[in-house]
């Protein structure tokens, strides 16, 4: 039992021997030969014992102790032994973490003492009180705990206050706008609007300088402060990689194997947001490197290799990437086996199996589902493991992949990058959705016209430079009426192709994409949900699940739904930038806009084809405002047209002429708003 009136020293005492654990753990390995590394240690045992007395944590202060004995002086072996101290003492720290006190560990004493000498490698299990489970040992301060120190903090509330200061500057650029917009007001009152316009524009195209040059300050400022706080993200991955080795170690002492683990690359600096989700995945990779990979002793004799098999764990930076590999020297893969099981599994046609090279038959084995087992591993699963491994990769904006020898051994790698910042996606537009792709997931677009499509048993697929390639046509997938012309996007994702057809690519933005609940109709194709600059909300494409061969092999299973018409609009001003002021308004509110200047051209268009609803201004030349809608109202199969009428006269009896003539509909210019008169044109046109 924990001493109750020590419980609230627990949580120091944990964070603080986490870090000389790490410590120790890195000097170990120093101890043959390295005087001060020795001396490091028995300082660090001897701090760790006094701590853990100071907590009345016997069992805890007890190994040390003995530890810190079996230094008197260092024997041969003693690395070794080393190694299985600071595995038991952090399993310990784990077990008072989750508000245990740690029990004895009688054998490990007895070793440190000498008194186990000849113990077999089989019964190696019996050394550590813990039995090694599944799941990876805490990493404690490497995904919890955030360390920070004072300088960082104070650089980064001065920064905020920066941004704040430069943020309240802008409000008399707002403010000068309004007044803008009060000047304008009057001035269609005075009797040469013209001159009123010309100092305007002027006074609009320096405000609109100002507002750019306060907006590449804030840009600056707030590029600054994410810096500052990435660099707080950041963390060496000693923690990690120590939790994994150890984890390791454990592991091969449960299955009854002999296994070296070595770790290099432990100051290597990754997000901890990153890291944390790179656990599970990491976790799988060493099951994996100790379960699947590394032999049993006898065989390993037999093959004539070492019977302790070894497990190499790297961290290393890479540009603006990190790369981590857990390489192992054990039986390796068997390409041959891989594509066998392929073929069965209906990942690989057996057609085209011969001429997949090396590299993209061992790819397969990120398929989903995809093992060369026959029989269930307790430890690792049967089919369950590196699809996960790289889609976690793929979530953290990476990747993985492998490198195998027969005989040899096998390693994992995966490449992330060193901080997560928003991620950048690729715009595209499918029927009348709006969708985002990530722009990695994207190497090459090609135009495909009607005649090079070709469909079979439901399946679609493009010649593309002499080549017949199946491709996912998303309209058809989400019920949408396609364009006539589409694009082709192209790439790879883990080793399978992807291959999508989209009506038209608008742009890239960069985002931070959340995991969201499947939206109505996309099913698996979306893997989440992110804002737009603009604020407006987009659904992001898995280019993970595209590239899944049963999406591409589905047959239509229902006729794409019609596209809504666009309302169209009949705009009549005789005002060039009034008029093209106003269609920008009601074009970025989805309507098709047909202008005209004045009365006589919009009846020549009222003549022509139909209209969903007439915007007229009502100071015109010749035919005003007023008279049109009186017009239009006379002709009968015009009479119920909708009729909204935008002007600069706001007396009430210019609104009661409007109306009387059979305006539905009256705004003033003067506070025109872009979101009024679009819902009252939907309004009256039916659509609401």
């Amino acid at each position: 039992m924990i001493d109750p009136d020590l419980a609230d020293l627990v949580p120091l005492f944990v964070s603080e021997a986490r870090g000389r654990l790490e410590k120790l753990a890195s000097l170990v390995p120093r101890v043959d030969g390295d005087a001060t590394a020795t001396g490091e240690v028995r300082r660090e045992l001897h701090t760790l014992k006094g701590a853990g007395r100071m907590l009345r944590l016997a069992a805890f202060a007890e190994l040390c102790h003995a530890a810190e004995g079996a230094m008197q002086p260092p024997g041969p072996g003693v690395e070794r032994l080393l190694t299985r101290v600071v595995d038991r003492l952090s399993a310990m720290i784990d077990v008072l973490a989750s508000g245990q006190a740690p029990t004895p560990d009688e054998p490990l004493l007895h070793a440190l003492a000498g008194e186990d000498e000849g113990v077999p490698p089989s019964q190696a299990a019996t050394l550590l009180a813990t039995p090694p489970g599944p799941q990876v040992p805490a990493a404690g301060s490497a995904t919890s705990d955030l360390r920070l120190d004072s300088a960082s903090v104070d650089e980064m509330a001065d920064r905020a206050t920066r941004l704040r200061i430069l943020t309240l500057g802008t409000g008399h650029q707002v403010r000068g706008l309004h007044d803008l917009a009060r000047l304008a007001e009057q001035g269609m009152r005075e009797p040469q609007p013209r001159q009123v316009l010309a100092v305007l524009a002027t006074t609009l195209r320096r405000q609109a300088m100002d507002l750019e040059r306060s907006q590449q300050r804030l840009l600056r400022n707030a590029e600054s402060q994410l810096e500052s706080f990435l660099a707080l993200q950041v963390q060496p991955l000693r923690p990690v990689l120590q939790a994994l080795a150890r984890h390791a170690r454990e592991l091969a002492a449960s299955l009854g194997r002999e296994v070296e683990v070595t770790l290099a690359g432990e100051d290597t600096q990754l997000d901890r947001r990153i890291t944390r989700e790179l656990e599970e995945a990491l976790g799988h990779l060493v099951r994996n490197a100790v379960d699947h990979g590394i032999e049993t002793p006898s065989v390993r004799e037999r093959a004539g290799k070492p019977r302790a098999g070894h497990v190499h764990i790297l961290a290393q930076p890479a540009g603006q990437r990190v790369r981590l590999s857990i390489s192992d020297d054990g039986a390796g893969i068997d390409p041959a086996r891989v594509a066998e099981a392929a073929v069965e599994a209906g990942l690989v046609d057996s057609s085209h199996v011969a001429a997949l090279s090396r590299e993209e038959v061992l790819r397969l084995l990120f398929s989903p589902g995809f093992s060369t087992r026959e029989e269930v591993s307790e430890v690792s699963g049967r089919g369950i493991g590196l699809d996960a491994v790289a889609a976690i990769a793929h979530r953290a904006g990476g990747g993985a992949t492998i490198t195998s020898q027969p005989g040899a051994g096998t390693t994992f790698t995966i490449e992330v990058p060193i901080t997560r910042r928003g991620a950048e996606v690729l715009l595209v537009k499918v029927g009348n959705l709006r969708l985002a792709l990530p722009s990695a997931a994207v190497q090459r677009v090609d135009r495909l016209e009607p005649g090079v499509v070709v469909e079979r048993d439901g399946q679609s697929f493009a010649t593309v430079r002499g080549q017949l390639l199946p491709f996912l046509p998303l309209a058809r997938v989400l019920g949408e009426t396609s364009a006539a012309a589409q694009l082709l996007l192209q790439g790879e994702v883990f080793g399978q192709p992807v291959r999508v057809a989209v009506d038209a690519i608008e742009g890239t933005e960069e985002v931070l994409v959340r995991q969201a609940a499947r939206a109505v109709g996309a099913g698996p194709l979306l893997e989440g949900v992110a804002l737009l600059a603009s604020g407006q909300p987009v659904g992001v494409l898995s280019p993970k699940a595209m590239g899944q061969r049963d999406w591409l092999a589905r047959p239509a299973t229902a006729a794409p739904r019609p596209a809504p018409r666009r309302l169209r609009v009949l705009l009549v001003d005789d005002s060039l930038v009034t008029r093209e002021m106003e269609r920008r308004l009601l074009e970025d509110a989805g309507f098709e806009v047909v202008p005209a200047g004045d009365a006589a051209e919009g009846l020549t268009h009222l003549g022509e084809g139909g209209f969903d609803c007439l915007v007229t201004d009502i100071e015109m030349p010749g035919m005003d405002g007023f008279e049109l809608t009186r017009h239009i109202r006379a002709m009968p199969h015009l009479a119920q047209l909708p009729v909204v009428v935008v002007s600069t006269r706001d007396r009430a009896e210019d609104r009661l002429r409007g109306l009387e003539a059979g305006a539905d509909a009256y705004i003033t210019k003067q506070g025109l708003d872009a979101t009024e008169l679009a819902s009252t044109v939907r309004r009256l046109a039916g659509r609401p």
